[in-house]
């Protein structure tokens, strides 16, 4: 069943989703395949296969957050606007996030989403 909301929470070794709908929950862990690969000079290059993966889990969602702590999530968003622009036009925001509890990504995420229904139901159309 494919929900129309999602929250990503992710970090460089790996993703939690929460895809919803009223009604339903469905969670997925995906782990980075290369969450310590660095080129010379100490620089992270993208684990692109961990980013697709993850864009993959939220495709034909709505609307979607994209949480976490540090870089990786901005490096997420610059790999989706590069392959996957549909997916990069779903974010509805991008907020830094420390490690919650799976119970707090997702309270977090339907208050969030709870205030950006709103907003849009309310926008003349």
């Amino acid at each position: 069943m494919k929900h129309s909301h999602a929250i990503v929470w992710m970090d460089s070794k790996e993703a939690r989703i929460f895809s919803f709908n009223a009604d339903d929950v469905q969670s997925e862990h995906i782990k980075a395949h290369a969450p310590h690969h660095k080129v010379h000079r100490g620089t992270k290059t993208a684990d692109t296969a961990y980013f697709h993966e993850i864009a993959e889990a939220v495709s034909g969602t709505r609307e979607w957050l994209l949480v976490g702590p540090a870089g990786t999530k901005t490096e997420f968003v610059h790999y989706l606007e590069k392959h996957l622009p549909a997916a990069r036009k779903a974010i509805v925001g991008v907020e830094a996030m420390d490690h919650p509890t799976d119970g707090e990504l997702l309270a977090h995420a339907r208050k969030a989403f709870k205030a950006i229904d709103r907003m849009q139901s309310n926008t003349p159309g």
